[in-house]
């Protein structure tokens, strides 16, 4: 199973961050080597969303529990977020591969 958590950034961001990164990076790379994060990042030149993809059983939850606890979502550096249940056919890693029938 795959899950989408979307940020919406505050309109300060750029600098916002600057105080929490080093906390929010620890975290996101904690959520990484624990195997529930695979891949996150900013979208955009001067982003508006984050985007942060997870796997595994329970990436529902997982993304979910994430941003709860964010440090970018306590200080207002993320003004929003969703998560979503992302369904992935295609791929190495799609949870639920798709092929096409010939």
């Amino acid at each position: 199973m795959h899950a989408v958590l979307q940020y919406t950034y505050a309109d300060d961001y750029l600098t916002s961050r600057e105080a929490h990164r080093a906390a929010h990076l620890a975290y996101a790379w904690e959520a990484a080597q624990r195997g529930e994060l695979l891949v996150g990042g900013a979208v955009g030149e001067v982003p508006a969303t984050g985007l942060i993809i997870f796997h595994g059983d329970n990436a529902l939850d997982d993304a979910r529990r994430f941003a709860r606890a964010d440090p970018y979502v306590h200080a207002g550096v993320v003004v929003a977020w969703t998560a979503e249940p992302w369904t992935t056919v295609v791929g190495d890693i799609a949870a639920t591969p798709v092929h096409p029938h010939p």
